[in-house]
């Protein structure tokens, strides 16, 4: 790996919690340290461990206060981080995400095709053409933060959030992408619909998709959707 880690800056985030701080800018490649961090304190901390989040450029670390004090738990992270070496990105899951990209679902594709000045078609062919990475979940259960979307493509997020996406929706803020697993407010433009479950699916609790794991979208037909049960529908225009 090119690539190095920027600092590793470890900083309280509770009373509880500490934010490792690996890099200062969002990369693809630095999944491949965020990784290695992750393996690397899951086993420091074992049992004492409550949660660790990995996201794209730190890792939120929650410890049992009970069973290690503040200094105990800031010399488990230098340890483990001391001879840390990236790790093989290549054992995330690939998945391959279809989507029905219409209007009546993707009410933002006009717009977002329109600003990055090419056809709907050419949008559609750009957003399937890259592999994206899952840099973090959040915000929903099984709510996975893809990126980086091409440059072409790029848009901000909507000025007013909708008060309601539905589930499936697929959408672009800046250079990420992702696919809301359930109905809720947000402000992503939305570009299509699947139907593939990314919660649903975790029966044992667990999501469809994981940091590190890698998504490419693939388009499909109305009738392709309907078929797989996906819902058709339409979006309201408006926030």
């Amino acid at each position: 790996m090119k690539r190095r880690i920027e600092k590793r800056c470890i900083e309280t985030a509770g009373m509880e919690a500490l934010m490792v701080r690996l890099f200062d800018t969002i990369d693809v490649s630095n999944m491949a340290w965020i990784l290695a961090a992750d393996h690397a304190l899951r086993d420091a901390f074992g049992e004492t461990l409550v949660d660790l989040l990995p996201s794209y450029t730190t890792l939120l670390l929650h410890y049992d206060c009970r069973q290690l004090s503040h200094a105990e738990a800031l010399a488990h992270v230098r340890d483990a981080l001391a001879d840390l070496t990236p790790a093989d990105t290549r054992q995330g899951q690939r998945h391959e995400i279809p989507v029905w990209y219409d209007e009546s679902v993707g009410p933002d594709l006009a717009r977002v095709a329109k600003r990055a000045g090419m056809s709907i078609a050419e949008l559609i062919d750009q957003h399937c053409q890259d592999e994206y990475c899952v840099f973090a979940l959040g915000f929903a259960p099984g709510y996975g933060f893809m990126g980086l979307v091409d440059d072409a493509i790029a848009t901000p997020r909507l000025t007013t959030p909708r008060r309601h996406v539905a589930a499936g929706s697929v959408g672009i803020a800046d250079r990420q992408t992702a696919i809301y697993p359930l109905p809720s407010p947000g402000g992503w433009n939305l570009l299509g619909r699947t139907a593939v479950p990314l919660f649903e699916h975790a029966k044992r609790g667990e999501p469809l998709l994981r940091p590190g794991d890698s998504v490419r979208f693939r388009s499909i037909s109305r009738t392709e959707f309907e078929d797989q049960g996906g819902d058709t529908t339409p979006m309201e225009e408006r926030p």
